[in-house]
Protein backbone atom coordinates (compact mmCIF):
# COMPACT_ATOMS: atom_id res chain seq x y z
CA UNK A 1 0.00 0.00 0.00
CA UNK A 2 1.51 3.27 -0.90
CA UNK A 3 1.80 6.24 0.97
CA UNK A 4 -1.06 8.85 1.34
CA UNK A 5 0.29 12.22 -0.76
CA UNK A 6 0.85 15.27 0.80
CA UNK A 7 -1.96 16.91 1.76
CA UNK A 8 -1.64 20.68 -0.07
CA UNK A 9 -3.03 22.49 3.05
CA UNK A 10 -0.13 20.75 4.81
CA UNK A 11 1.94 22.86 2.57
CA UNK A 12 0.49 26.17 4.54
CA UNK A 13 3.55 25.68 7.24
CA UNK A 14 6.08 26.81 4.49
CA UNK A 15 4.14 30.07 4.68
CA UNK A 16 6.14 31.02 8.08
CA UNK A 17 8.88 29.88 6.54
CA UNK A 18 8.78 31.73 3.79
CA UNK A 19 8.38 34.95 6.40
CA UNK A 20 11.34 34.04 8.45
CA UNK A 21 13.65 33.45 5.43
CA UNK A 22 12.98 37.16 4.82
CA UNK A 23 14.10 38.19 7.96
CA UNK A 24 17.81 36.58 7.63
CA UNK A 25 20.81 38.40 7.10
CA UNK A 26 23.56 36.01 8.04
CA UNK A 27 23.41 33.38 4.84
CA UNK A 28 24.98 30.74 7.47
CA UNK A 29 21.95 31.37 9.26
CA UNK A 30 19.76 31.10 6.47
CA UNK A 31 20.61 27.95 5.07
CA UNK A 32 20.42 26.78 8.40
CA UNK A 33 16.51 27.99 8.85
CA UNK A 34 15.71 26.46 5.23
CA UNK A 35 17.02 23.03 5.57
CA UNK A 36 16.04 22.68 9.26
CA UNK A 37 12.75 23.60 9.31
CA UNK A 38 11.78 21.84 6.18
CA UNK A 39 13.31 18.61 7.25
CA UNK A 40 11.37 18.77 10.51
CA UNK A 41 8.03 18.14 8.14
CA UNK A 42 7.05 14.20 8.73
CA UNK A 43 7.16 13.67 5.56
CA UNK A 44 10.38 14.85 4.38
CA UNK A 45 13.46 12.59 4.93
CA UNK A 46 16.52 14.76 4.18
CA UNK A 47 16.67 18.46 3.22
CA UNK A 48 20.26 19.75 1.24
CA UNK A 49 21.37 22.87 -0.38
CA UNK A 50 24.00 23.07 -2.89
CA UNK A 51 25.70 26.60 -3.96
CA UNK A 52 27.34 27.31 -6.67
CA UNK A 53 31.37 28.01 -5.42
CA UNK A 54 34.88 27.45 -7.08
CA UNK A 55 36.34 24.42 -7.50
CA UNK A 56 38.72 23.37 -4.31
CA UNK A 57 38.88 19.64 -3.29
CA UNK A 58 39.34 18.75 -7.35
CA UNK A 59 42.86 16.62 -6.45
CA UNK A 60 40.48 14.58 -4.07
CA UNK A 61 37.25 14.77 -5.61
CA UNK A 62 35.18 11.36 -6.17
CA UNK A 63 33.42 13.01 -9.62
CA UNK A 64 36.31 14.69 -10.71
CA UNK A 65 36.55 12.75 -14.22
CA UNK A 66 32.70 13.94 -14.56
CA UNK A 67 33.46 17.43 -13.98
CA UNK A 68 34.18 19.31 -17.42
CA UNK A 69 36.49 22.16 -16.22
CA UNK A 70 37.03 21.96 -12.34
CA UNK A 71 36.77 25.45 -11.65
CA UNK A 72 33.29 25.80 -10.56
CA UNK A 73 31.04 23.04 -9.00
CA UNK A 74 28.15 22.47 -6.42
CA UNK A 75 28.96 22.45 -2.76
CA UNK A 76 26.74 21.13 -0.50
CA UNK A 77 26.72 24.21 2.37
CA UNK A 78 23.43 23.12 4.40
CA UNK A 79 22.11 19.87 4.59
CA UNK A 80 19.33 18.29 7.86
CA UNK A 81 16.84 15.54 8.08
CA UNK A 82 16.39 12.18 10.59
CA UNK A 83 17.05 8.48 10.26
CA UNK A 84 14.18 5.44 10.39
CA UNK A 85 16.93 3.38 11.20
CA UNK A 86 18.61 4.93 13.86
CA UNK A 87 16.40 7.78 15.03
CA UNK A 88 19.28 9.58 16.86
CA UNK A 89 21.37 10.18 13.68
CA UNK A 90 21.07 13.60 12.32
CA UNK A 91 21.94 14.06 8.71
CA UNK A 92 23.67 17.03 9.23
CA UNK A 93 27.33 16.59 7.74
CA UNK A 94 28.31 18.04 4.97
CA UNK A 95 31.73 15.63 3.92
CA UNK A 96 29.70 13.07 3.08
CA UNK A 97 30.26 11.53 -0.46
CA UNK A 98 27.82 13.86 -1.84
CA UNK A 99 29.37 16.97 -0.65
CA UNK A 100 30.37 18.36 -4.34
CA UNK A 101 28.72 17.76 -7.53
CA UNK A 102 30.37 18.62 -11.06
CA UNK A 103 28.20 21.26 -12.88
CA UNK A 104 25.75 18.67 -15.06
CA UNK A 105 26.64 15.45 -13.42
CA UNK A 106 23.96 13.51 -11.55
CA UNK A 107 20.87 14.83 -10.95
CA UNK A 108 21.90 17.54 -8.94
CA UNK A 109 24.60 19.09 -11.33
CA UNK A 110 21.91 18.68 -14.20
CA UNK A 111 19.55 21.02 -11.86
CA UNK A 112 22.67 23.35 -11.41
CA UNK A 113 23.46 23.56 -15.14
CA UNK A 114 20.05 23.44 -17.30
CA UNK A 115 18.28 25.52 -14.50
CA UNK A 116 15.24 22.63 -14.81
CA UNK A 117 13.78 20.93 -11.31
CA UNK A 118 13.70 17.58 -11.22
CA UNK A 119 10.86 15.57 -9.47
CA UNK A 120 11.04 11.69 -8.60
CA UNK A 121 7.99 9.67 -7.36
CA UNK A 122 7.84 5.99 -6.11
CA UNK A 123 11.49 5.09 -5.82
CA UNK A 124 10.12 1.23 -7.16
CA UNK A 125 9.23 2.75 -10.97
CA UNK A 126 12.52 4.26 -11.71
CA UNK A 127 15.96 3.30 -9.29
CA UNK A 128 18.35 5.26 -11.82
CA UNK A 129 17.62 8.93 -10.28
CA UNK A 130 19.66 7.78 -6.97
CA UNK A 131 22.84 6.24 -5.96
CA UNK A 132 22.40 4.73 -3.05
CA UNK A 133 19.57 2.73 -3.54
CA UNK A 134 19.87 0.89 -0.33
CA UNK A 135 19.43 3.69 1.50
CA UNK A 136 16.60 4.89 -0.09
CA UNK A 137 14.75 1.42 0.92
CA UNK A 138 16.20 1.25 4.40
CA UNK A 139 14.62 4.75 4.83
CA UNK A 140 11.64 4.41 2.68
CA UNK A 141 12.76 7.35 0.85
CA UNK A 142 9.98 7.20 -1.77
CA UNK A 143 10.73 10.75 -3.78
CA UNK A 144 12.93 13.38 -5.17
CA UNK A 145 12.38 16.90 -5.37
CA UNK A 146 15.08 19.29 -6.85
CA UNK A 147 14.59 23.03 -7.72
CA UNK A 148 17.30 25.43 -7.96
CA UNK A 149 17.77 28.36 -6.28
CA UNK A 150 18.06 31.17 -9.45
CA UNK A 151 18.07 34.99 -9.08
CA UNK A 152 17.53 36.73 -12.23
CA UNK A 153 17.94 34.39 -14.43
CA UNK A 154 21.35 33.24 -12.66
CA UNK A 155 21.69 29.80 -11.20
CA UNK A 156 23.30 30.18 -7.94
CA UNK A 157 22.55 26.76 -6.63
CA UNK A 158 19.82 23.84 -5.91
CA UNK A 159 17.58 22.70 -3.39
CA UNK A 160 16.74 19.40 -2.96
CA UNK A 161 14.10 17.25 -1.04
CA UNK A 162 13.98 13.88 -0.39
CA UNK A 163 10.17 12.86 0.78
CA UNK A 164 9.46 9.97 2.50
CA UNK A 165 5.86 10.24 0.40
CA UNK A 166 5.24 11.34 -3.30
CA UNK A 167 5.02 14.56 -4.15
CA UNK A 168 1.61 15.99 -4.31
CA UNK A 169 0.52 18.14 -7.02
CA UNK A 170 0.72 21.31 -5.11
CA UNK A 171 4.16 20.30 -3.91
CA UNK A 172 6.38 21.66 -6.83
CA UNK A 173 4.41 25.38 -6.70
CA UNK A 174 5.75 25.73 -2.69
CA UNK A 175 8.91 24.29 -3.71
CA UNK A 176 9.26 26.52 -6.37
CA UNK A 177 8.31 29.34 -4.48
CA UNK A 178 10.48 28.65 -1.81
CA UNK A 179 13.26 28.11 -3.91
CA UNK A 180 12.58 31.46 -5.25
CA UNK A 181 12.59 32.96 -1.36
CA UNK A 182 15.98 31.35 -0.66
CA UNK A 183 17.84 32.95 -4.21
CA UNK A 184 16.18 36.09 -2.89
CA UNK A 185 17.34 35.66 0.34
CA UNK A 186 21.32 34.38 -0.38
CA UNK A 187 21.42 37.12 -2.24
CA UNK A 188 20.69 39.48 0.31
CA UNK A 189 22.74 37.69 2.82
CA UNK A 190 25.86 37.59 0.47
CA UNK A 191 24.92 41.65 -0.14
CA UNK A 192 24.30 42.01 4.05
CA UNK A 193 27.85 40.11 4.39
CA UNK A 194 29.71 42.04 1.92
CA UNK A 195 28.45 45.06 3.43
CA UNK A 196 29.64 43.69 7.00
CA UNK A 197 33.28 42.87 5.78
CA UNK A 198 33.09 46.12 3.53
CA UNK A 199 32.49 47.85 7.10
CA UNK A 200 34.86 45.59 9.14
CA UNK A 201 37.39 46.50 6.53
CA UNK A 202 36.44 50.31 6.88
CA UNK A 203 37.11 50.08 10.20
CA UNK A 204 39.90 48.59 9.94
CA UNK A 205 41.40 51.15 7.53
CA UNK A 206 40.00 53.93 9.89
CA UNK A 207 41.62 52.20 12.87
CA UNK A 208 44.67 51.89 10.64
CA UNK A 209 44.37 55.57 9.43
CA UNK A 210 43.68 56.85 13.28
CA UNK A 211 46.65 55.23 14.37
CA UNK A 212 48.29 57.05 11.53
CA UNK A 213 46.93 60.38 12.43
CA UNK A 214 47.82 59.46 16.12
CA UNK A 215 51.51 59.04 14.77
CA UNK A 216 51.68 61.74 12.39
CA UNK A 217 49.77 64.36 15.43
CA UNK A 218 51.42 62.41 18.22
CA UNK A 219 54.11 64.97 18.31
CA UNK A 220 52.32 68.10 18.15
CA UNK A 221 53.54 70.70 16.11
CA UNK A 222 56.52 68.13 15.29
CA UNK A 223 56.19 68.31 11.25
CA UNK A 224 57.63 65.68 8.99
CA UNK A 225 58.68 62.38 7.44
CA UNK A 226 62.57 62.48 6.53
CA UNK A 227 64.94 59.56 7.85
CA UNK A 228 66.59 62.26 10.58
CA UNK A 229 63.27 63.68 11.77
CA UNK A 230 61.52 59.74 12.21
CA UNK A 231 65.10 59.04 14.33
CA UNK A 232 64.40 61.49 16.36
CA UNK A 233 60.97 60.60 17.05
CA UNK A 234 62.01 57.09 17.77
CA UNK A 235 64.59 58.69 20.63
CA UNK A 236 61.53 60.52 21.86
CA UNK A 237 59.53 57.25 22.25
CA UNK A 238 62.63 55.38 23.69
CA UNK A 239 63.69 58.52 26.54
CA UNK A 240 59.97 59.91 27.57
CA UNK A 241 58.91 57.80 29.34
CA UNK A 242 62.39 57.83 32.00
CA UNK A 243 63.14 60.57 34.31
CA UNK A 244 66.52 61.09 32.44
CA UNK A 245 67.48 64.32 31.91
CA UNK A 246 67.67 64.97 28.31
CA UNK A 247 70.12 67.49 25.96
CA UNK A 248 68.80 68.70 23.24
CA UNK A 249 71.44 69.58 20.30
CA UNK A 250 70.70 71.87 17.41
CA UNK A 251 71.20 74.99 15.77
CA UNK A 252 68.84 77.96 16.06
CA UNK A 253 65.16 77.70 14.85
CA UNK A 254 65.42 73.49 14.32
CA UNK A 255 62.35 73.77 17.37
CA UNK A 256 64.13 72.04 19.99
CA UNK A 257 61.57 73.68 22.23
CA UNK A 258 58.91 71.30 20.40
CA UNK A 259 60.79 68.15 21.53
CA UNK A 260 61.09 69.11 24.79
CA UNK A 261 56.74 69.61 24.66
CA UNK A 262 56.86 66.45 23.29
CA UNK A 263 59.39 64.25 25.69
CA UNK A 264 57.08 65.97 29.08
CA UNK A 265 54.06 65.06 26.83
CA UNK A 266 54.83 61.18 26.65
CA UNK A 267 56.32 60.92 30.06
CA UNK A 268 54.83 59.95 32.90
CA UNK A 269 54.70 63.89 34.31
CA UNK A 270 53.08 65.10 31.61
CA UNK A 271 49.94 65.95 34.11
CA UNK A 272 52.50 68.36 36.28
CA UNK A 273 53.37 71.49 34.55
CA UNK A 274 55.80 72.25 31.72
CA UNK A 275 58.11 75.20 32.63
CA UNK A 276 60.19 76.98 30.18
CA UNK A 277 63.15 79.35 31.22
CA UNK A 278 65.40 81.05 28.17
CA UNK A 279 68.85 81.27 29.79
CA UNK A 280 70.14 83.31 27.35
CA UNK A 281 66.83 86.22 28.24
CA UNK A 282 67.98 86.51 31.68
CA UNK A 283 69.89 89.38 33.03
CA UNK A 284 72.45 87.63 35.37
CA UNK A 285 71.89 89.61 38.34
CA UNK A 286 67.89 87.77 38.60
CA UNK A 287 69.65 83.84 37.51
CA UNK A 288 69.09 82.64 41.13
CA UNK A 289 65.62 84.57 41.65
CA UNK A 290 64.45 82.86 38.26
CA UNK A 291 65.67 79.70 38.98
CA UNK A 292 65.35 79.51 43.30
CA UNK A 293 62.39 82.39 44.17
CA UNK A 294 63.39 85.03 45.99
CA UNK A 295 61.51 86.37 49.69
CA UNK A 296 60.25 89.95 50.03
CA UNK A 297 63.04 92.42 50.72
CA UNK A 298 65.90 90.06 49.48
CA UNK A 299 67.18 92.49 47.53
CA UNK A 300 65.89 95.85 45.82
CA UNK A 301 63.14 95.37 44.18
CA UNK A 302 61.89 92.25 45.84
CA UNK A 303 58.06 93.35 47.03
CA UNK A 304 56.80 90.21 47.71
CA UNK A 305 57.68 86.55 48.06
CA UNK A 306 58.16 84.61 44.33
CA UNK A 307 58.36 81.05 43.61
CA UNK A 308 61.00 80.29 41.13
CA UNK A 309 60.78 78.24 38.05
CA UNK A 310 61.90 74.68 40.02
CA UNK A 311 59.31 75.19 42.38
CA UNK A 312 56.93 75.85 40.04
CA UNK A 313 57.34 73.06 37.82
CA UNK A 314 57.64 70.26 40.67
CA UNK A 315 56.19 67.39 39.79
CA UNK A 316 56.89 68.27 36.30
CA UNK A 317 59.47 69.01 33.47
CA UNK A 318 61.83 71.72 33.57
CA UNK A 319 63.14 73.01 29.85
CA UNK A 320 66.18 74.99 29.93
CA UNK A 321 66.46 76.41 26.61
CA UNK A 322 70.26 78.26 25.62
CA UNK A 323 71.48 76.47 28.51
CA UNK A 324 74.71 77.00 27.71
CA UNK A 325 74.29 81.00 28.38
CA UNK A 326 74.40 80.42 31.76
CA UNK A 327 76.79 82.10 33.62
CA UNK A 328 80.02 80.31 34.92
CA UNK A 329 79.63 80.93 38.62
CA UNK A 330 75.71 80.28 38.92
CA UNK A 331 76.29 76.58 36.94
CA UNK A 332 77.31 75.11 40.93
CA UNK A 333 73.93 76.05 42.06
CA UNK A 334 72.19 74.52 39.47
CA UNK A 335 74.25 71.34 39.47
CA UNK A 336 73.10 70.71 43.35
CA UNK A 337 69.52 71.64 42.91
CA UNK A 338 69.71 68.82 39.88
CA UNK A 339 72.14 66.24 41.75
CA UNK A 340 70.23 66.72 45.99
CA UNK A 341 66.56 68.19 43.98
CA UNK A 342 67.00 71.29 47.03
CA UNK A 343 67.10 74.66 46.60
CA UNK A 344 66.86 77.63 48.80
CA UNK A 345 65.14 81.23 47.96
CA UNK A 346 67.70 84.44 47.58
CA UNK A 347 67.16 85.83 51.10
CA UNK A 348 65.45 82.56 52.77
CA UNK A 349 67.75 79.93 55.11
CA UNK A 350 64.49 77.35 54.28
CA UNK A 351 65.97 74.67 52.38
CA UNK A 352 62.88 73.22 49.94
CA UNK A 353 62.89 69.94 47.72
CA UNK A 354 61.90 70.03 43.90
CA UNK A 355 61.24 66.82 42.08
CA UNK A 356 62.20 68.26 38.67
CA UNK A 357 63.10 66.51 35.36
CA UNK A 358 65.36 68.39 33.30
CA UNK A 359 65.21 69.02 29.55
CA UNK A 360 67.40 71.42 28.23
CA UNK A 361 68.96 72.96 24.87
CA UNK A 362 71.79 74.61 23.23
CA UNK A 363 72.83 76.01 19.60
CA UNK A 364 76.69 75.49 21.29
CA UNK A 365 79.26 72.55 21.54
CA UNK A 366 79.06 72.15 24.81
CA UNK A 367 81.60 69.98 24.83
CA UNK A 368 83.91 72.74 23.51
CA UNK A 369 82.39 74.96 26.08
CA UNK A 370 83.28 72.51 28.82
CA UNK A 371 87.60 72.38 26.89
CA UNK A 372 87.25 76.32 26.84
CA UNK A 373 86.36 76.86 30.57
CA UNK A 374 83.31 78.47 30.19
CA UNK A 375 80.97 75.36 31.22
CA UNK A 376 81.26 73.15 34.09
CA UNK A 377 82.16 69.26 33.64
CA UNK A 378 79.91 68.09 35.92
CA UNK A 379 77.29 70.12 34.92
CA UNK A 380 77.81 69.53 31.23
CA UNK A 381 77.67 65.03 31.82
CA UNK A 382 75.20 65.44 34.32
CA UNK A 383 72.61 67.57 31.93
CA UNK A 384 74.00 65.05 28.96
CA UNK A 385 72.50 61.55 30.20
CA UNK A 386 70.38 61.58 26.50
CA UNK A 387 72.15 63.30 23.64
CA UNK A 388 69.31 63.96 21.35
CA UNK A 389 70.55 65.71 18.38
CA UNK A 390 67.90 67.78 15.88
CA UNK A 391 69.04 67.89 12.64
CA UNK A 392 68.98 71.68 10.63
CA UNK A 393 66.09 72.05 7.79
CA UNK A 394 68.86 71.67 5.60
CA UNK A 395 69.49 68.00 5.98
CA UNK A 396 66.09 66.97 5.91
CA UNK A 397 64.81 69.08 2.73
CA UNK A 398 61.95 66.16 2.81
CA UNK A 399 59.69 67.77 5.57
CA UNK A 400 60.16 71.21 3.86
CA UNK A 401 56.17 70.43 1.49
CA UNK A 402 54.59 69.15 4.64
CA UNK A 403 55.84 72.14 7.10
CA UNK A 404 55.34 74.99 4.31
CA UNK A 405 51.63 73.26 3.97
CA UNK A 406 51.52 73.57 7.94
CA UNK A 407 52.69 77.20 7.73
CA UNK A 408 50.23 78.27 4.96
CA UNK A 409 47.43 76.91 6.33
CA UNK A 410 48.37 78.31 9.74
CA UNK A 411 48.76 81.71 8.29
CA UNK A 412 45.87 81.73 6.07
CA UNK A 413 43.39 80.78 8.65
CA UNK A 414 44.77 83.33 11.06
CA UNK A 415 44.65 85.97 8.28
CA UNK A 416 41.25 85.42 7.17
CA UNK A 417 42.06 84.41 3.40
CA UNK A 418 38.80 83.74 2.02
CA UNK A 419 40.94 82.02 -0.73
CA UNK A 420 43.97 80.69 0.39
CA UNK A 421 47.48 80.54 -1.58
CA UNK A 422 48.12 77.03 -3.09
CA UNK A 423 51.35 76.08 -2.66
CA UNK A 424 52.86 74.66 -5.83
CA UNK A 425 54.93 72.04 -6.93
CA UNK A 426 57.35 75.02 -8.47
CA UNK A 427 56.58 76.80 -5.01
CA UNK A 428 58.21 73.43 -3.26
CA UNK A 429 61.11 73.36 -5.85
CA UNK A 430 62.13 77.38 -4.76
CA UNK A 431 62.20 76.40 -1.51
CA UNK A 432 63.91 73.16 -1.42
CA UNK A 433 67.01 74.64 -3.42
CA UNK A 434 67.25 76.83 -0.58
CA UNK A 435 69.49 76.04 2.45
CA UNK A 436 67.50 78.03 5.22
CA UNK A 437 70.36 79.00 7.86
CA UNK A 438 67.75 80.17 10.22
CA UNK A 439 65.83 76.29 10.26
CA UNK A 440 62.02 76.18 10.86
CA UNK A 441 62.16 79.82 11.95
CA UNK A 442 63.02 81.13 8.77
CA UNK A 443 60.91 79.03 6.86
CA UNK A 444 57.98 80.06 8.64
CA UNK A 445 59.01 83.66 8.50
CA UNK A 446 59.16 83.42 4.88
CA UNK A 447 55.62 82.09 4.71
CA UNK A 448 54.48 84.61 6.42
CA UNK A 449 55.26 86.95 4.61
CA UNK A 450 54.72 85.50 1.51
CA UNK A 451 50.98 85.53 2.42
CA UNK A 452 51.04 89.00 3.72
CA UNK A 453 52.75 90.23 0.58
CA UNK A 454 50.86 88.23 -1.92
CA UNK A 455 47.42 89.32 -0.22
CA UNK A 456 46.61 85.66 -0.14
CA UNK A 457 46.43 85.32 -3.89
CA UNK A 458 49.57 83.94 -5.83
CA UNK A 459 52.34 83.46 -3.04
CA UNK A 460 55.83 85.27 -4.39
CA UNK A 461 59.11 83.53 -1.58
CA UNK A 462 62.31 85.98 -3.54
CA UNK A 463 64.72 83.30 -2.26
CA UNK A 464 68.12 83.71 -3.19
CA UNK A 465 69.32 80.25 -5.20
CA UNK A 466 72.79 80.50 -2.88
CA UNK A 467 73.88 82.11 0.45
CA UNK A 468 75.48 85.07 -0.22
CA UNK A 469 78.10 83.31 1.37
CA UNK A 470 78.43 80.78 -0.77
CA UNK A 471 78.28 83.41 -3.53
CA UNK A 472 81.11 85.28 -2.20
CA UNK A 473 83.43 82.28 -2.39
CA UNK A 474 82.29 81.28 -5.82
CA UNK A 475 82.60 84.82 -7.26
CA UNK A 476 86.16 84.94 -5.60
CA UNK A 477 87.27 81.09 -6.89
CA UNK A 478 86.08 82.29 -10.45
CA UNK A 479 88.33 84.39 -11.60
CA UNK A 480 88.09 83.43 -14.93
CA UNK A 481 84.49 84.49 -15.22
CA UNK A 482 84.10 88.16 -16.30
CA UNK A 483 82.13 90.41 -13.54
CA UNK A 484 79.01 90.35 -15.68
CA UNK A 485 79.00 86.82 -15.97
CA UNK A 486 79.73 86.26 -12.46
CA UNK A 487 76.24 86.60 -10.78
CA UNK A 488 74.92 83.40 -12.28
CA UNK A 489 76.11 80.12 -11.35
CA UNK A 490 74.98 77.34 -13.09
CA UNK A 491 73.86 74.08 -11.06
CA UNK A 492 76.79 71.89 -12.70
CA UNK A 493 79.21 74.85 -11.09
CA UNK A 494 77.69 75.15 -7.92
CA UNK A 495 78.13 70.61 -7.71
CA UNK A 496 81.89 71.08 -8.80
CA UNK A 497 82.80 73.59 -6.50
CA UNK A 498 80.92 71.54 -3.77
CA UNK A 499 82.46 68.68 -4.60
CA UNK A 500 86.57 70.29 -5.13
CA UNK A 501 85.90 72.23 -2.01
CA UNK A 502 85.47 68.92 0.26
CA UNK A 503 88.00 67.50 -1.59
CA UNK A 504 90.68 70.19 -0.67
CA UNK A 505 89.12 69.86 2.73
CA UNK A 506 89.78 66.23 3.20
CA UNK A 507 93.19 66.64 1.47
CA UNK A 508 94.09 68.85 4.03
CA UNK A 509 93.38 66.93 6.89
CA UNK A 510 94.89 63.63 5.15
CA UNK A 511 91.34 62.21 4.36
CA UNK A 512 90.43 62.44 8.31
CA UNK A 513 86.49 62.72 8.74
CA UNK A 514 86.18 62.64 12.54
CA UNK A 515 87.46 64.61 15.36
CA UNK A 516 88.78 67.80 16.01
CA UNK A 517 91.10 67.99 13.30
CA UNK A 518 88.95 66.24 10.91
CA UNK A 519 87.93 67.61 7.92
CA UNK A 520 84.26 67.96 9.45
CA UNK A 521 85.05 70.03 12.01
CA UNK A 522 87.06 72.19 9.28
CA UNK A 523 83.91 72.19 7.11
CA UNK A 524 81.71 73.15 10.25
CA UNK A 525 79.65 70.18 9.37
CA UNK A 526 78.33 66.61 10.60
CA UNK A 527 80.49 63.70 10.30
CA UNK A 528 77.73 61.89 9.35
CA UNK A 529 76.66 65.02 6.58
CA UNK A 530 80.47 65.02 5.21
CA UNK A 531 80.67 61.16 4.65
CA UNK A 532 76.57 61.17 3.28
CA UNK A 533 78.02 64.09 0.65
CA UNK A 534 81.51 62.00 0.38
CA UNK A 535 78.91 59.30 -0.84
CA UNK A 536 76.89 61.07 -2.95
CA UNK A 537 79.77 62.86 -4.85
CA UNK A 538 81.76 59.75 -5.29
CA UNK A 539 84.91 61.02 -3.07
CA UNK A 540 87.30 58.33 -2.14
CA UNK A 541 90.75 58.35 -0.23
CA UNK A 542 93.19 57.63 -3.14
CA UNK A 543 95.19 54.47 -2.56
Amino acid sequence: MKPEKICPTEFASFKCLVLDIAQQRSLDDLLQLIVTRMASRDDVALVRVWLKRPGDICGTCRMREDCADQTTCLHLVASAGNSVVNPNEEWNRLNGNFRRFPIGACKVGRIGKTGEPVIINEVDDDTTWIARQDWAKQESIHGFHGQPIMYQGEILGVLGVFTRAPIAEDAPGWLRMIADHVAVAIVNANAFDEIERLQEQLKLENTFLREEVLEAQAFGDIVGQSPALRAVLRQIELVAPTDASVLILGESGTGKELVAREIHGRSLRKDKPLVKVNCASIPRELYESEFFGHVKGSFTGALRDRAGRFEVADGGTLFLDEVGEIPLELQSKLLRVLQENEYERVGDERTRKADVRVVAATNRDLKKEVEAGRFRQDLYYRLNVFPLEVAPLRERKEDIPLLATNFLELTSKKMNCSNPPRLTQAHVIELQKYDWPGNIRELQNVIERAVITSRCSTLQFGLPTVSDSVRSSLLGRKKSVSPGQAEIMTEDEMRDFERENLRKALEKVNWKVYGDDGAATLLRIKPTTLVSRMQKMGLEKPN
